[in-house]
């Protein structure tokens, strides 16, 4: 049989590629913030955390600025920045691999739900998921740690060692690690290999293909 039975994915950086459309939403929100910004590279950053979080961190915004960056960058990436991203090509037949195999699969995202669903619906690759977790539009819920506690309250008949979380950034590890699962780290995403391995995360891996291979090697005798 197989160690994990219910297998977390994030979305951005993890799933796709959503750089375009994430960080044109946030030069657009800083524009409109009076801040030039004309590198999107330079906001990179900004894929992954919470917008609550990266706003303040990276900007000094106070809590009302940042939601009126939030209700700005909301603006556009709900007309153009949600469809410009691009899906892994190696992500569909791994979905489809371990559907097939009778895993679990949810996405724990800080994106809001109701992003994520459209973004899901968008790729085509929504029929491989059992359940979608993400923030509310309010804010609520926007740390991974209660992402991912918020699902295993919904599967809370499974033991903690079914579960297992893939992201791309510190927050999936630190997430994972703080409501006590197993982690996968992987570094052809947005995080560095020093800010994955910083966070402790069970296996750090490098390439789609890898997943499926730490899945297969975790059967239990």
């Amino acid at each position: 049989m197989d160690k994990y039975k219910i297998i977390l994915f994030d979305l951005d950086g993890t799933l796709s590629d959503p750089k375009i459309g994430i960080t044109k939403s946030v030069q657009y929100a800083l524009q409109k913030m009076d801040i030039d910004e004309p590198n999107i590279d330079n906001l990179e950053c900004f894929i992954g955390p919470p917008l609550q979080v990266s706003f303040g961190e990276y900007y000094d915004f106070d809590e009302v600025d940042t939601q009126r960056a939030i209700d700005y960058y909301r603006e556009r990436f709900k007309d153009k920045g949600m469809f410009e991203n691009e899906l892994y090509s190696d992500i569909p037949l791994l979905l489809k691999s371990l559907k097939e195999r009778k895993y679990t699969l949810v996405v724990a995202t800080s994106k809001p739900t109701v992003f994520a669903e459209q973004i899901l619906k968008y790729f085509n690759i929504d029929q491989y998921f059992e359940l979608v977790v993400g923030s509310n539009l309010d804010g609520t819920r926007s740390s991974k740690t209660e992402i991912i506690q918020y699902i295993l309250d919904k599967y809370n008949e499974h033991r903690l060692e079914d579960f297992i979380m893939i992201g791309d950034r510190k927050h999936d590890i630190i997430g994972a690690n703080n409501t006590g699962i197993d982690s996968v780290g992987v570094t052809y995403g947005y995080g560095s290999f020093k800010e994955l391995s910083d966070s402790n995360p069970t296996y750090i891996i490098n390439s789609i293909d890898e997943i499926k291979d730490i899945l297969l090697a975790s059967k239990v005798k």
